[in-house]
């Protein structure tokens, strides 16, 4: 009889113990910290396709909980404030304005009050020329005007309050804010701080030492 009951309390410690270890694991991946891989080229050269990030969530606030796929996200949320609000150049981790379910990873271009202008690839913002980072690159030598849509010139347009102008380093082929419009500050959901994983897609599935690109972990822009 003794020994049963032992054996009861230890697989009721053994619960209650996974319970806690799950409870961790969302309160971190809500409030502290999330994963995020890239799945196109439109980041490139900063990110590559089959980068792994990990994004910090204090920096620039986030929403509370964060999409728990068990509780089928209905629980009620709320938005942590961060230290500050992505400015221009920074890398941030959003949720996509047209669909809740997805995120995206973008470059901050302009914050709220200032005016963003693309000029012939070119992006200026409050007149002036947008200091590229060393991964933007172009891919297309070809211009096109504003009736060929927003790609190589756009705007000029100004940031509302409590929003975020957005854009891929692939300028040439990047989903951003030239087409779908500006990122409320609510949407943002974490600061990328580095490279934790990197996985080449093109190479043989055999060649594990170079799918996995060594030289990447660890880094970001």
């Amino acid at each position: 009889m003794a020994r049963k009951n032992k054996k009861a309390r230890r697989k009721r410690s053994a619960f209650r113990e996974f319970g806690i270890a799950i409870f961790f694991a969302i309160l971190i991946r809500g409030t502290l910290v999330q994963a995020y891989h890239i799945p196109s080229g439109s980041m490139e050269n900063t990110l590559l396709e089959g980068d792994y990030v990990l994004g910090d969530k204090l920096t620039f606030g986030t929403q509370i909980p964060d999409r728990v796929p068990i509780l089928n996200n209905k629980l009620p949320s709320f938005r942590v404030p961060g230290f500050s609000i992505p400015q221009p150049g920074d890398l941030v981790i959003f949720e996509f304005p047209q669909d809740a379910s997805r995120d995206f990873i973008k470059r901050c271009i302009a914050n709220e009050g200032q005016t963003v202008e693309i000029k012939n690839k070119i992006v200026y913002v409050d007149g002036k020329r947008f200091e590229n980072p060393k991964g933007v690159k172009y891919e297309d030598p070809t211009v096109l005007g504003k009736r060929d849509g927003p790609r190589d010139n756009y705007g000029p347009r100004t940031v509302p309050p409590g929003h975020i102008f957005v854009m891929g380093d692939n300028r040439d082929s990047s989903y951003d804010s030239r087409f779908w419009g500006m990122v409320p500050i609510e949407k943002v959901k974490a600061h990328p701080v580095f490279i934790y994983f990197s996985w080449n897609s093109q190479e043989p599935l055999w060649n594990i030492f170079t799918k996995i690109r060594w030289g990447r972990l660890g880094l970001l822009d």
